[in-house]
């Protein structure tokens, strides 16, 4: 594949993955310029990752051929800045929500549909390789007809993605209930780095269940699930044939004949092994379920779906397939902003068709 040159809108948390990404396998990926308001942000960026940095959208779409450009700004700059590149014919990879709430969503994608941008989200849960392997075993067919789905895994959007793909869901309509519930933690780590002293805080725990026709789906989340070191990640998924559990599963060959095993990932450098250190992909018994695209690079889970998504946007704008366009993206927003409002109020809500699934 050809080296993927792109451009990136911000300056934030986020955007320091695409850099590194693009640093750590140099060959596949090329950041080219970088919009950053701030002069001595630019400066530092500039310093450290070697990009060159503009103040203004008109210096940065001017600065030289991108392939497409990342947004990753806050939630309510993510809308303006999607619009002023696509006025400028800029393909776009937003990070996720494209909008912050319903009204702002519809708005979007009305005025992105008039001018027929070519938008795509960089939603990663799906291409972390563990979720990878779930959703590919899934969609094997092994399981049978999937009833049911429960994920402890990501907040909102990002949870509900995971349920919409284990599902088969696309833009069904769903009956929603949901509580949250408080309990006491100690705080683990954060974004950057470990803790400092002993601090007893707020575990807030949001369940909630949508219920699509005949499939069920349990949302069950707390935000600790991102760094802390004593709250683990869950996902069941069951069907007429088998299920899924964490990182085992359990089908029928033929109704007399279950077939037991677990999702093993294959890492190298491991117990003497000289190919490098680096994540070879996952088995399920003597099948492979996902093989990394980006051996023998050495990254993290979250960077490698990041690389995902960079590299289907590429294929998409040469002529392959949406990896998860805006409407999708929208689809999961809403659901989640629907489950939040069903939380908050204790009332059973039920969803309804938006203009973004009627295309």
């Amino acid at each position: 594949m050809s080296l993927i040159e792109f451009g990136i809108v911000g300056r934030g948390w986020r955007a320091d993955y695409y850099l590194r990404i693009a640093k750590l396998l140099p060959h596949r990926f090329a950041v080219r310029a970088m919009l950053v308001r701030d002069e001595e942000r630019g400066r530092e960026i500039e310093e450290e990752w070697g990009v060159k940095t503009y103040r203004d959208i008109e210096s940065f779409v001017s600065s030289g051929p991108l392939m497409f450009a990342v947004v990753s700004v806050s939630r309510d700059a993510m809308p303006t800045c999607t619009l002023e590149l696509a006025k400028r014919n800029i393909p776009i990879l937003t990070e996720t929500p494209p909008a912050d709430d319903i009204p702002g969503m519809i708005a979007l994608y009305e005025s992105l549909r008039k001018l027929k941008g070519r938008v795509q989200v960089a939603e990663q849960y799906l291409y972390q390789p563990m979720h990878a392997a779930r959703i590919a075993f899934v969609r094997s067919g092994k399981l049978g007809d999937v009833s049911q789905v429960q994920v402890s895994a990501a907040h909102g959007y990002h949870g509900i993605s995971l349920i919409r793909k284990m599902l088969g869901i696309n833009f069904e309509n769903a009956i929603i209930r949901g509580q949250r519930f408080t309990s006491n933690i100690v705080k683990g780590p954060g974004r950057y780095g470990p803790p400092e002293s002993e601090v007893i805080g707020d575990s807030v725990q949001d369940i909630a269940t949508l219920r699509f026709g005949n499939q069920l789906a349990l949302f069950d989340f707390t935000g600790d699930q991102y760094f802390s070191w004593i709250r683990h990640n869950r996902v069941l998924v069951r069907g007429s044939h088998g299920e899924v559990t964490d990182e085992t599963f359990r089908y029928l060959r033929d109704y007399k004949t279950p077939v037991y095993g677990n999702f093993r990932r294959v890492d190298t450098g491991h117990n003497g092994n000289l190919e490098g250190y680096y994540h070879q992909g996952i088995t399920a018994n003597e099948d492979w379920v996902y093989a990394n695209p980006f051996v023998p690079g050495r990254l993290s889970d979250d960077e490698i779906a990041i690389a995902t998504s960079l590299t289907k946007m590429a294929d998409y704008l040469q002529g392959g397939p949406s990896c998860y366009d805006l409407a999708e993206a929208m689809q999961d927003n809403y659901l989640s902003i629907m489950m939040q409002s069903a939380i908050e109020s204790g009332e059973e809500l039920t969803t309804t068709t938006q203009p973004w699934a009627k295309q």
